[in-house]
């Protein structure tokens, strides 16, 4: 039996269905009822006890970074015999400024885990092309994205190859253990071209607008508190995260090459066409 924490995440529910598909018994923590091929359990990632309730008859866990009591949670792990861990962390953790919120939360869950005693895999997937989805009401909408950061190239993964190395990593008996694996797609591609590849699979033209980085500011500040909203203009605007080189690490692990932006595309078109 599998664990997999943040289920109904597009990492954690891509993970799901690729463990299910496998035929693999998958349990989900989750906080409400959800509709997924797995044993459902309602805990929160948050709450250790919750977790801890989760673990009969749990070889391997999938868990997020960031939560509160990781050190707790990581204890019941280690205390129920799981054989291995998989966290999904993120490129942060490898920026030149560590005393940033984000990569300070990604940084020490990595410590924790690689203290807890259980053998472990950390996963540090570059932006998601999920992340996209932002997008749908603007599309919806009209013919024109406006967007942070247009001159950043970023070489996004699709998360079902997220998906794909960590179920290789908690099936695989020992062949991941003590591993870091930085994740991306096969090309970096600019927001335009994200546009462009996206338009194309919609059969509509886009355009693309870049926000200023004083446009950016506002937006950000709109949606995140201002330390976080800083630590988004830090990697991009001023370029302290480089997420533009294109890693080998999918096609090492699973064997097949990482999927591209246009066939994450085409299999989400549903999600930006227009009612």
């Amino acid at each position: 039996m599998i664990l997999v924490t943040g289920a109904t995440g597009n990492a954690g529910g891509a993970l799901v269905r690729t463990l299910a598909g496998a035929g693999e018994p998958v349990r989900a923590l989750v906080r409400r009822e959800v509709d997924l091929p797995a044993d459902l359990h309602l805990g929160d990632l948050n709450d250790p006890e919750s977790v801890a309730g989760a673990l009969g008859g749990v070889r391997g866990v999938f868990l997020l970074s960031g939560y509160d009591r990781m050190d707790e949670t990581l204890a019941a792990v280690s205390r129920a015999g799981v054989e291995h861990v998989v966290l999904l962390s993120a490129s942060a953790a490898e920026a030149a400024d560590l005393g940033n919120p984000i990569s300070k939360y990604h940084v020490e869950s990595e410590a924790l885990v690689r203290e807890s005693g259980v053998p472990w895999t950390i996963l540090r997937p570059r932006t998601f092309m999920s992340n996209t989805l932002r997008w749908a009401d603007q599309i919806r909408a009209g013919n024109v994205v406006r967007d942070t950061f247009p001159g950043v190239a970023v070489a996004t993964v699709d998360p079902l190859d997220i998906a794909a190395v960590a179920a290789a990593s908690l099936l695989e008996k020992g062949r991941h253990d003590g591993q870091v694996y930085g994740l991306t797609g096969p090309e970096a591609l600019r927001p335009a071209d994200r546009v462009r590849i996206l338009g194309a699979a919609l059969g509509r033209e886009l355009r693309f607008e870049g926000l200023t980085d004083a446009e950016a500011r506002e937006q950000l500040l709109a949606g995140m508190p201002e330390a976080y909203a800083e630590v988004f203009l830090g990697f991009f605007a001023r370029g302290e995260l480089d997420e533009s080189v294109v890693l080998p690490t999918v096609e090492q692990v699973t064997g097949r090459p990482p999927r591209t932006f246009e066939e994450w595309a085409a299999a989400s078109t549903e999600a930006f066409r227009q009612s």
